[in-house]
């Protein structure tokens, strides 16, 4: 079976109370905004959304391949519940322009602070990385760049290219930033031409103040739709974390909004509380209502949902970009029949 390297950086993932005491001497805080914040208490996971602790020898194969080519996995920067799983199947994440976040959402587990340089080489080791493992699809995602002055477009656009040089039969997915006051630097990405173009919402229009203070709803929005317009061939794709204290008529309203948009493929996950400093969690909220979420999606004539507790932005990614396509043939017939 081919490794799969899947570039991602969703956050929200697995408990650690790493920063409920202090940093070590000398060594800086992953999340120094949060350092001075009152402690949230993590509440204990119900046992539907429990995950088992790592044992499988195929797991450790793969931390050691991440660690020989010197990867930054998300896996571990986002403390994913689903490292386990994939890494005992050679599925492994992680992220380019380097591991440090512009950003400071208060739901997330990437460290933040001031990014290094960007690696020029890193374009090259990456399509290296995806030929000599045979990937059939490849997720690539960054930090937030907000110090880049395209934020990270060009970037994006010389990996997507370098893949489809050293690799062209690999699909190519991307999971982006917002590309904040940074124009033109979307056109620059599109023009590259990814197969699927994946910016997350992350939540509803009223946390945005609380749990994503940096981005604005309408502009993320805006973003999927001018990909759209830019190049209908592509599909989009977006993802929603619930249990922040939305409620569902908010949740039913954001799906008509990226309907609005023309999304083609919806993500749901539970959102888990990284460490005590972090947002907590207002509530578990129970499989069969995640259920609920991907019937009311589908309705609202999404391609493809994913919607379980432990949806993650690329978790089983390969596997839905061919769901997803198959899905866009079948409408296709239909339209035609």
């Amino acid at each position: 079976m081919a490794t799969r390297i899947l570039i991602d950086h969703r956050a929200g993932g697995a408990v650690s109370n790493a920063e409920s005491a202090p940093a070590p001497v000398g060594k800086p805080l992953r999340h120094p905004e949060k350092a001075h914040r009152p402690d949230n208490p993590i509440k204990r996971k119900p046992d539907w959304i429990r995950v088992k602790a790592p044992t499988h020898p195929v797991y450790h194969e793969t931390r050691n391949l991440m660690r020989e080519n010197k990867l930054v996995t998300v896996c571990e920067e986002a403390a994913c519940p689903n490292i386990g799983e994939c890494w005992s199947q050679r599925h492994a994440t992680m992220m380019i322009m380097g591991e440090i976040c512009t950003r400071a959402c208060s739901f997330c587990n990437i460290t933040t602070g001031m990014p290094k340089h960007l690696d020029a080489d890193e374009p090259r080791r990456v399509a290296d990385a995806v030929a000599q493992l045979g990937l059939r699809h490849v997720v690539i995602t960054s930090v937030d760049r907000d110090d880049l002055p395209d934020g990270g477009a060009a970037h994006f656009a010389a990996v997507i290219g370098a893949i489809r040089l050293a690799a062209p039969d690999t699909t190519v997915e991307i999971l982006t930033p917002d590309f904040l006051r940074k124009d033109g630097a979307l056109e620059v990405v599109v023009a590259a031409r990814p197969d699927v173009f994946n910016h997350n919402l992350e939540t509803v229009p009223k946390l945005y103040p609380t749990i994503r203070p940096g981005a604005r709803y309408y502009h993320s929005l805006r973003l999927l739709d001018r990909v759209k317009h830019l190049d209908a061939g592509i599909f989009t794709k977006s993802g929603l974390m619930v249990g922040l204290g939305e409620t569902r008529l908010e949740v039913l309203q954001v799906m008509d909004d990226m309907r609005s948009a023309e999304i083609d493929f919806l993500t749901i996950g539970q959102y888990l509380q990284p460490t005590v400093k972090h947002a907590a969690v207002d509530r578990f909220v129970e499989p069969a209502e995640f259920e609920d979420y991907a019937r009311m999606a589908r309705g609202k004539g999404f391609l493809l949902v994913s919607a379980t507790p432990l949806t993650r932005s690329s978790y089983h990614a390969d596997r839905d970009f061919a769901a997803l396509r198959d899905a866009r043939h079948a409408k296709l017939r239909a339209s035609a029949a």
